[in-house]
């Protein structure tokens, strides 16, 4: 899975209007809503059969895995599998199990990322972080479960009768969380307290620690459906755009949103020195990249048309969110 190329330096030409679709954004992504809630079902019944004598392990874990979320990358997941799946015409199960091994591997990475070794957060989705609703050792071994948890997922037989498929999505997954995804990321990320960094550093960040679980979301999506070579680029270029303009609205957020909504208090960056993308482009100037970066993702999928309707919705629902 490449590196996403340096989308800041460069101008990305954007649809004509003739070429961009108009639609009901909030009616398209109502597919992203339903999702959410079947992924959460399923990942609700897999807590309850689970068996293991650790049962405060296993709690920690629905803990932070249950407790809300956008649910984006497993429906990221499930969108990009539709979208292939039209072209394919392949589609095994419903995918849900997948869905829920990258959304399990996100939940592994926030309670890390909270711990106070790290960027030493008290809340998370509105609620008390994961080492501080148990202990910071339940903590470090409810996202190491949880990370091993996703592998088991999209390693078995039972959620993809295709091994090779399932050998794809297992790679996809392993590099999108080690040394060239989130794991350097994050260690980037904690250097970047120390300062130094420049707008290209911090692009190259941000590519690692948010945007890689994005890519492999969508790549274990079209693989799962067995999309072909063409439609897998497309659908990397297509995260590539849309990790980042994420990335940049999570940073006018912390800025500009309400902590109600977004679950976390506001003016975390800024209080542990962090350079974000608003330091280097000003307010205005982060917005209207987000929004160019938004248009550059529509614009990799716009030839699918309606089989692409609410990746297309979501592009643009990135920049207009206030959680």
């Amino acid at each position: 899975m490449a590196v996403c190329p340096k989308t800041l330096s460069r101008s990305i030409p954007l649809a004509s209007p003739e070429r961009a679709r108009s639609f009901d954004m909030m009616a398209d992504l109502s597919d992203f809503s339903e999702d959410a809630k079947a992924i959460t079902g399923w990942m609700k019944s897999w807590f309850d059969s689970s068996l293991g004598p650790a049962e405060q392990l296993k709690s920690a874990m629905g803990y932070s895995a249950l407790s809300g979320g956008k649910r984006l990358r497993g429906g990221l997941v499930l969108a990009c599998r539709r979208l292939a799946a039209t072209q394919s015409g392949r589609s095994e199960g419903d995918g849900l199990a997948l869905a829920a091994a990258v959304e399990m591997l996100h939940a592994y990475s926030l309670i890390h990322d909270d711990l106070p070794a790290m960027d030493d957060a008290d809340l998370r989705r509105g609620q008390p972080s994961a080492h501080l609703a148990y202990d910071e050792a339940t903590a470090i071994l409810a996202g190491d479960a949880l990370q091993t948890a996703a592998f088991q997922l999209l390693a078995d037989p039972a959620h993809h009768p295709d091994a090779g498929v399932r050998a794809g999505m297992v790679l996809a997954l392993a590099e999108a969380s080690g040394l060239g995804g989130m794991a350097g990321g994050q260690m980037l990320d904690l250097q970047a307290e120390a300062g130094g960094f420049d707008l290209s550093a911090m692009q190259e960040m941000q590519d690692l620690k948010t945007g890689a679980l994005i890519r492999a979301a969508c790549r274990i999506g079209g693989l799962s459906a067995h999309a072909d070579d063409r439609l897998l680029n497309q659908l990397d270029s297509y995260a590539c755009h849309l990790g980042l303009a994420f990335q940049i609205a999570d940073d006018l957020l912390d800025i500009q949103g309400d902590a109600g909504k977004t679950g976390k208090p506001g003016g975390q960056d800024q209080a542990r020195g962090k350079a974000t993308f608003v330091d280097f482009l000003g307010v205005d100037g982060a917005a209207g990249e987000a929004a160019r970066l938004a248009g550059a993702a529509r614009e990799t999928l716009l030839d699918y048309g309606e089989s692409a309707a609410a990746l297309l919705a979501l592009a643009d629902f990135v920049t207009h969110r206030d959680h």
